[in-house]
């Protein structure tokens, strides 16, 4: 699992930029950053804004790259 490229492609799809994204967050453009590469994980009530922001289920945050 890639939760960094999946984080990544849901913004890109949404045509969102990191700044615009981390604003509806309330978070900042490095945490996104951070994400999207991998070098921190979303806290559990990140990954439940990041749910609600893209109107989509737990698994498509999470799902494997070949699914």
């Amino acid at each position: 699992m890639d939760l960094g490229k999946n984080i990544f492609n849901l913004r890109v799809k949404q045509g969102l930029s990191q700044e615009q994204m981390a604003a509806k967050l309330n978070v900042s453009r490095q945490t996104i950053y951070k994400w999207e590469t991998n070098l921190a994980i979303p806290r559990a009530d990140h990954i439940v804004a990041i749910v609600k922001l893209f109107d989509i289920s737990y698994d498509e945050v999470f799902k494997e790259e070949n699914e």
